[in-house]
């Protein structure tokens, strides 16, 4: 999950002492996935109801539509971007790209057998989404992957839930 304002990094890198995962399949990561949590940043500021949609390409990248709506603002924010393979396609590192050349880093660090959840990180420590294919999570799942996160010493106190329930308008 990553709205424009990742690119303005400028850098595909991934958090020191970090790895992400390998056997990734694309095909199964591909379609919609839902924000549980995420580090604040601008560009996602005030949204819930966050989806991202995977899709591929002609090109044999990625499309990304990254989807949220300002509840007090009753307004939907859209980012389409592409994204593709910065190392081996079965490793879950990417760039992604709002804006023309520039892109960010997509690491894809932890991830259910099944693909129903995902911790996913940019290039730094400054950029961090919990995601999941439906709406809710166990919270036992939740729980364990905000652990991970400490363990992997992102500011887990600074995560933000993001609202996902009847309040979000069908869209």
């Amino acid at each position: 999950m990553a709205f424009s304002g990742l690119v303005l990094t400028g850098c595909t890198g991934i958090p020191d002492g970090t790895e992400p995962v390998t056997g990734f399949e694309l095909n199964r990561y591909l379609g919609q996935w839902y924000e549980i949590a995420r580090l604040d940043h601008s560009f996602e500021r005030d949204l819930d109801c966050v989806t991202a949609n995977y899709s591929l390409r002609d090109d044999g990248g990625v499309r990304v539509i990254n989807l949220g709506y300002n509840l007090t603002e009753q307004e939907w924010n859209e980012a389409e971007g592409r994204a593709y393979f910065i190392d081996d396609e079965n490793v879950g590192r990417l760039k992604v790209s709002f804006f023309g050349p520039f892109y960010g880093g997509y690491n894809v660090l932890e991830l259910d057998d099944d693909y129903q959840w995902a911790l996913v990180s940019g290039p730094n420590r400054d950029y961090l989404w919990i995601l999941s294919r439906t709406p809710t999570m166990e919270s036992a799942v939740e729980e364990r992957l905000r652990q991970r996160v400490a363990e992997l010493n992102f500011p887990t106190d600074e995560l933000i839930d993001v609202v996902q329930d009847q309040t979000c308008p069908n869209n």
